[in-house]
């Protein structure tokens, strides 16, 4: 017992340890929540565009001297607000116009970054440097996540009932565009929060494991908020000690403990199934209903 203390304890005697597990559990507390309204919403592609189209975001703010989160956000934005426009222009479905731009933004990132000088690593930026992170990254990041998440929390039941159902938010009198882009901002800033600690590839995987893991595991969204805040604390506390103990990326080990969550949650989701004790989990309208 005293070697599995021990074991779970010594990490945490490190400063920068500590650093990066309240970084990752800010950003993991923040990407939790999202994540299910994301999954609710049928955008969990949304996530992956935004994330890979801040790089030439923060190419350009390098260049021009900004802070880079300010690149990212304005770029992320960007792509969000093309892949809309082609949308509602043309006759290409959702998720083929966020390849595209996605693909085509992240590209064009990749070639502005070959050509400038910078001491800046590649790999920081695609897999994070969740260890590395300066004072000033740290509180960044944290400063954003709460934002994000204060304001998730206080107009939760709006965006609910707009991802659900956005006909019925029209007609009951919700602002369905400022809904649309106000989720669209939240999602810009969380990425831009998460990519300090987690790089552009894995905060794809923390803006949808959470959700989808709760997904399959209840029918009532509260109570899919909670699982999904569980798993991705869960996962953090994990992936934290297992990367120290393996000398292991930190993103990378915290990602993988999520997607074992959610085989998991699936596997017992499907055998509940099976056994006829429960049918499968969909969110229950009543619970839209209820709050409006």
């Amino acid at each position: 017992m005293e070697a599995l203390i021990s074991w779970v304890i010594e990490p945490f005697q490190y400063p920068f340890m500590m650093r990066a597990l309240w970084a990752g559990l800010a950003v993991g507390g923040v990407c939790a929540v999202l994540s299910c309204y994301l999954v609710l919403k049928g955008w969990s592609l949304m996530g992956d565009a935004i994330s890979h189209a801040v790089l030439p975001g923060i190419v350009v703010a390098y260049v021009v001297g900004i802070a880079l989160p300010i690149g990212a956000f304005v770029s992320g934005l960007l792509c969000a607000l093309l892949t809309g426009y082609i949308k509602e222009n043309s006759r290409v479905k959702e998720d083929t116009v966020m390849g595209i731009v996605f693909s085509g933004m992240f590209a064009l990132g990749l070639v502005m970054f070959a050509k400038i000088e910078t001491e800046q690593h590649l790999l920081h930026i695609l897999f994070g440097n969740m260890l590395g992170i300066n004072d000033f990254e740290f509180w960044q990041t944290v400063i954003i996540s709460v934002a994000v998440f204060c304001v998730m929390l206080i107009f939760r039941h709006d965006f609910l009932l707009y991802c659900f159902d956005k006909s019925h938010a029209r007609v009951v009198g919700l602002p369905v565009t400022l809904l649309h882009y106000a989720l669209l901002v939240m999602l810009a800033l969380t990425i831009v929060a998460t990519i300090q600690a987690v790089g552009v590839i894995m905060v794809v995987a923390m803006l949808v494991a959470p959700g989808i893991t709760a997904f399959v595991l209840t029918r009532k969204f509260s109570t899919m908020l909670w699982i999904a805040l569980s798993v991705s604390i869960g996962s953090t506390l994990a992936g934290t000690l297992i990367s120290f103990h393996i000398d292991g990326a930190t993103s990378a080990c915290i990602v993988l403990v999520q997607a074992t969550c959610f085989i998991v949650a699936l596997t017992y989701s499907k055998v509940k199934t099976h056994l006829g004790k429960v049918k499968p989990a969909t969110v229950a309208q009543t619970e839209c209903r209820e709050w409006h």
